[in-house]
């Protein structure tokens, strides 16, 4: 996705294209086959939902064709992860590579370990403090919750990337606001968890075993594989570590 003249324009192919996904099944089965995969375009071509769908039905609201909707469909579900995983940015990863990725970004750490050993800020424990593995809450709770927003903590949506990206926590739902007659108003809200309760403690931790710097390697060689014109400088920077 790119910016001209001011307007926001996507990427990607015509539905009646050959490789060109049309239904939330079909992501499943490319991100359960590369692994992982960035919602936006990256620095690598190809590495992305929106290289794979019809620009025209994004946003259109019919789950059948739009792939903003699938994202809400899969994160639902439960199989697979989703978060702001890649820069900061949204995207999918599979149950199979979900442990790589953990043992990469929190380089071997739960997180009261990493509070123990002073590598986590306060604002991060405040809110990692609300979850277990079974708890879910819309973005606006936590917010309240862990004490963000008028005189409160700052910066709760960068805090919450930022925990993401640490695979802390991922998406586990959409769903709009309701009001105090049952009214569902306004735009979709985030539902945030713990990845544990998608996949359980001992799937997300099982690559704790070994170095991050392994786990990376694993990663690094799976997008070469699949994306040979990845450059090491680009793969560093979509998958970090």
């Amino acid at each position: 996705m790119e910016e001209i003249n001011g307007q926001w324009v996507l990427k990607g192919i015509d539905w009646d294209d050959d490789g060109c996904l049309h239904s939330a099944d079909e992501l499943a089965e490319l991100i359960e086959d590369i692994g992982f995969l960035p919602l936006f375009e990256c620095q690598i071509p190809g590495l992305s939902v929106e290289e794979h769908t019809d620009p025209s039905y994004w946003w259109c609201g019919d789950p059948e064709r739009d792939p903003w909707e699938w994202r809400t469909i899969l994160a639902r579900e439960g199989k697979i992860a989703y978060g702001k995983f890649f820069g900061k940015r949204a995207g999918f990863i599979s149950k199979k590579w979900f442990p790589y990725f953990a043992n990469l970004r929190r380089d071997g750490y739960d997180f009261d370990a990493l509070w123990d050993d002073g590598k986590a800020s306060l604002r991060q424990k405040k809110i990692m403090d609300l979850f277990d593995d079974d708890t879910r809450f819309f973005s606006y709770e936590l917010k309240e919750k862990a004490g963000f927003g008028k005189g409160g903590e700052k910066n709760f949506e960068g805090v919450m990337a930022d925990l993401q990206m640490h695979t802390y926590l991922c998406m586990r739902d959409f769903k709009k606001r309701v009001n105090k007659k049952g009214i569902e108003y306004g735009w979709d809200v985030a539902i945030y968890a713990k990845p544990e309760q998608l996949f359980g403690y001992k799937h997300v931790s099982k690559a704790y075993k070994e170095s991050p710097e392994e786990s990376y390697k694993r990663i690094e060689a799976q997008v070469k594989k699949r994306f040979k014109d990845a450059t090491d400088k680009d793969i560093k920077k979509l998958i970090g570590g």
